[in-house]
């Protein structure tokens, strides 16, 4: 059993009704369909059915203009009522010509305004030619060719001006031109509201555009600020961890060996301890700026843009890698570098932060999955092969999972890619990491 949806006639052009003009509409059609059909009544006795029917169509005409209110809903009924009344009555052809403007300014179908064209023009003409061919006494026409104070009314014969011909050939040149305007002015509001309406549909696409625009300027925000979080507070708190594991290894070896160790060496183990103690509290301190300056970012997006902005400590210059390389050396890291870098000062900055944080999320991957294990970096930058970062540790065998080896290399690979390089990571056949990164010199 099938449903049937009444779906919107994709012809239809959603014009405004102005209440003045349905008015003028009614006033004016009822006004010539009353003309016509008074000058019509001349001719017949008042003893005469025909009489009877002139007034009855006269009485009517006062109601017939109204049918014009219906040209919104319906436009194509309106008109063909409109033909049939002003055939059927000795009406003027106002109020078809009036339905046929409203019909083509509604409907953006060719075939059916050709269909409506050439039947409001047969129309016209028949009520123009209709009135035309009377007799002088009842032809508004004749009327309008008469000799000025001439006819009944002054006790005298009706005198014409041009003969019966003439009349005629006005007549039908006249609904031809009545035609014409009706025509152009349905044309015409049909072709300023589609304008409108697509300026409407354009704006709305617009907005919507610019609500997308928005959001995904939020998400992009967001992701930044994530990945900010992560490539900052990892670092820090993996080499928070780092020191903490030392200095726990440091106590056991110093508790183990007290009795046995003479003053000085216990002092020299001590001030290690405090040393570590000491680098955990800055690392601890600066984790901790680190966590309120992404919490000034949740709070102040329009300022977050600015303290994602490259600087010269979150990008690749040499001070900044020399400032990484040694922090993870003096929390216990085991690093080996190769490092060949030339022209960094050309090099682009979305390029040289994107580098940055590779080689701080490498080395932040091997400290978190494999702690103890000498970790080897390998740096290469120049105008010509772009930049290249590789970071690798061995590890041992089932304590990682190759499914999981960090959950910040996938937000690298996206960043990387969308800067128009390439990331690989994962492990080789002798359960070493890799993490290669190589990105061209201008994202």
């Amino acid at each position: 059993m099938s449903e049937t949806t009444n779906a919107p006639d994709a012809t239809e052009v959603p014009v405004r009704t102005k209440i003045w003009c349905s008015a003028a509409m009614v006033v004016c059609s009822d006004f010539m369909c009353m003309a016509q059909t008074a000058f019509a009544a001349q001719r017949f006795d008042q003893d005469s059915a025909a009489y009877v029917w002139m007034v009855f169509c006269t009485l009517l005409s006062f109601a017939v203009g109204f049918l014009l209110l219906a040209r919104s809903r319906y436009p194509r009924a309106t008109f063909v009522t409109a033909c049939i009344a002003v055939l059927v009555f000795p009406y003027d052809s106002t109020i078809e010509l009036m339905a046929l403007t409203a019909l083509l300014s509604r409907r953006n179908d060719t075939r059916t305004s050709i269909r409506a064209i050439a039947a409001g023009g047969i129309v016209a003409i028949v009520s123009q030619v209709r009135d035309a061919t009377r007799p002088p006494e009842a032809s508004l026409w004749h009327a309008v060719f008469a000799k000025p104070d001439t006819g009944g009314q002054y006790g005298t014969a009706l005198v014409m001006l041009a003969d019966e011909r003439t009349i005629v050939i006005t007549a039908v040149v006249a609904a031809l031109l009545e035609l014409t305007i009706a025509t152009l002015a349905g044309l015409h509001i049909r072709s300023r509201d589609l304008a409108s309406l697509a300026s409407a549909k354009a704006d709305a696409a617009d907005a919507r555009a610019a609500r997308l625009r928005t959001a995904i300027d939020s998400q992009q925000l967001a992701d930044a600020i994530a990945a900010e979080a992560h490539d900052t507070l990892a670092h820090s708190l993996s080499l928070l961890a780092l020191n903490a594991s030392a200095l726990h290894a440091e106590s056991v070896r110093l508790g183990r060996e007290a009795n046995a160790m003479d003053p000085s060496r216990m002092t020299e183990a001590a001030e290690r301890i405090a040393e570590k103690s000491e680098d955990i509290r800055k690392q601890a301190a600066g984790a901790l700026d680190e966590a309120h300056s992404i919490i000034d970012m949740l709070r102040h997006p329009e300022q977050a843009r600015m303290q994602l902005a490259p600087s010269d400590e979150t990008s690749l210059t040499r001070d900044s890698l020399d400032a990484l390389i040694g922090d993870a050396r003096a929390a216990g890291m085991h690093l080996n570098t190769w490092i060949d870098i030339q022209q960094l000062g050309r090099l682009n900055d979305a390029v040289g932060k994107i580098a940055y944080r590779a080689i701080q999320e490498g080395m932040t991957n091997a400290r978190r999955h494999a702690p103890e294990e000498p970790v080897s970096l390998e740096v290469s930058a120049n105008p010509t092969a772009g930049v290249h970062v590789h970071v690798s540790n061995p590890t041992k065998a089932g304590t990682v999972s190759p499914s999981r080896p960090g959950a910040g290399l996938p937000g690298l690979a996206e960043r990387v890619r969308k800067a128009g390089g390439t990331c690989r990571f994962g492990f080789d056949d002798r359960h070493a990491f890799h993490v290669d990164v190589r990105l061209p010199w201008v994202a």
